[in-house]
């Protein structure tokens, strides 16, 4: 599973990027995370509002820190 975490590193940002690990790992996924900074890149995706959760190409959340019940929802696929 490939997990990207958009945005510019504010702390809203890195909340998202630990909580999306954490819950990964608790769930046992293969998982990559990476980050994505670049402005252009992040845009791409059609993203406006940051942080972004995507997965597997996909986004998922964005605009917002989600729960950990919420990234829990979106990592096993329910």
């Amino acid at each position: 599973m490939k997990i990207k975490i958009l945005g510019g590193g504010c702390p809203k940002c890195k909340k998202l990027a630990k909580l999306a690990e954490e819950t990964a790992a608790e769930l046992n996924l293969d998982f990559e995370i990476e980050k994505i900074t670049d402005i252009n890149e992040i845009i791409s995706y059609g993203v406006m509002l940051t942080p972004a959760l995507v997965v597997d190409g996909e986004v998922l959340i964005s605009g917002s820190v989600p729960s950990k019940e919420e990234i829990t929802r979106c990592l096993s696929g329910n």
